[in-house]
């Protein structure tokens, strides 16, 4: 079995999350609505991943807070993934939405779940909880 580190960020600005969507042709959960990030390269440091995935797939330059929440799942594939979402603001850049999604909106905080994953409610939670 596979084993992979992902990163994921939790961008607020102006009581707004930014979203993406996967797009419908992902082989892992086509058409999601998830938070920018991805995996880690070998030896890479996870801050300096995050800001890399959060640029390659919106644009956009952030900086990484502390985390919020730390999962551990085997995808249906069989790979094993240990995932870390930040707390991250913005720091600049132009929101251009990446290859592998088709979609990138800013949300309001408060309404945000309605179209995010259930697997990032907990950090919506946990955000919410902290500010």
């Amino acid at each position: 079995m596979k084993h992979a580190i992902a990163v994921k960020a939790f961008i607020v600005d102006s009581n707004r999350v930014l979203l993406i969507k996967r797009n419908q042709d992902d082989e892992h959960c086509p058409g999601l609505w998830e938070i920018p990030g991805g995996r880690l390269e070998e030896g890479e440091n996870p801050f300096d991943g995050l800001k890399r995935e959060v640029r390659e797939e919106t644009g956009l330059e952030t900086r990484v807070g502390a985390p919020l929440q730390v999962h551990h799942f085997t995808r249906d594939d069989g790979q094993s993934i240990t995932m870390i979402v930040f707390a991250c603001s913005l720091e600049g850049g132009v929101l251009a939405c990446g290859g592998e999604h088709s979609q990138c909106e800013w949300v309001p905080l408060e309404t945000c779940r309605k179209k995010l994953s259930k697997y990032f409610h907990g950090a919506v939670d946990e955000f919410e909880k902290r500010n």
